[in-house]
């Protein structure tokens, strides 16, 4: 099935976002952004949105009663945005089985799953564990969500070098490189219809 609005989830700076609505707007995706939700007010990744025209809501947890109540309100914004499918790019919190089930949603995460992956690998944290084990690659991984942290079928991924001087920022920004080039490339795979699911492997189809 061919999508063609998407919904991008957002938590920090926005840049995945940015590379999202660039290839959009060449048609490298052919798809239009319809919405995108943020976990926090202050995200830049709102004011990247609006520069691009894209309505925007935010839904944080703290706001609401309950996870389930936080959960309804999220399918409530997609729904109304007439979204097709889910793009979390740097989205800081977890979906629940609600949200998992009934819709199409695909992640990025800044290492090689299965390594450095999981409750608590995020952001500055996972290239200081990729530093720490003393790791010759890193990298990026685009993958299907599931009820698990990132424990669903990986899509598409790809290496960088760890160098030897390398910090956590220096790591990050080269392994930040990779992020942009795959998850544009596998955001334009699933709404071309291109991805099939045989148990946990992704099959890409010509």
């Amino acid at each position: 099935m061919r999508i063609n609005r998407l919904i991008v989830m957002v938590s920090g700076g926005g840049t995945n976002l940015q590379a999202l609505i660039d290839a959009c707007e060449l048609g490298t995706i052919p798809a239009i952004i319809a919405g995108v939700i943020s976990s926090s007010k202050d995200a830049y990744a709102l004011t990247r949105a609006k520069n691009a025209g894209i309505p925007t809501i935010v839904l944080s947890k703290k706001h609401f009663d309950s996870v389930q109540a936080h959960e309804q309100a999220v399918i409530e914004a997609i729904e109304s945005f007439e979204g097709q499918a889910v793009v979390l790019a740097g989205y800081m919190s977890i979906l629940g089985s609600n949200i998992v089930n009934r819709f199409s949603i695909i992640n990025v995460h800044p290492a090689l799953i299965p390594s450095f992956c999981g409750k608590g690998y995020y952001g500055r944290y996972v290239h200081q564990a990729v530093l720490d084990y003393g790791a010759k690659l890193s990298g990026a991984t685009v993958h299907f969500v599931d009820e698990g942290t990132d424990t669903g079928p990986i899509i598409m991924q790809k290496s960088v070098p760890v160098q030897q001087d390398d910090t956590a920022e220096t790591l990050a920004a080269r392994v930040l490189t990779v992020e942009h080039e795959i998850l544009v490339k596998s955001v334009s795979l699933l709404c071309e219809g291109r991805l099939t699911l045989y148990g946990r492997t992704v099959i890409i189809n010509d």
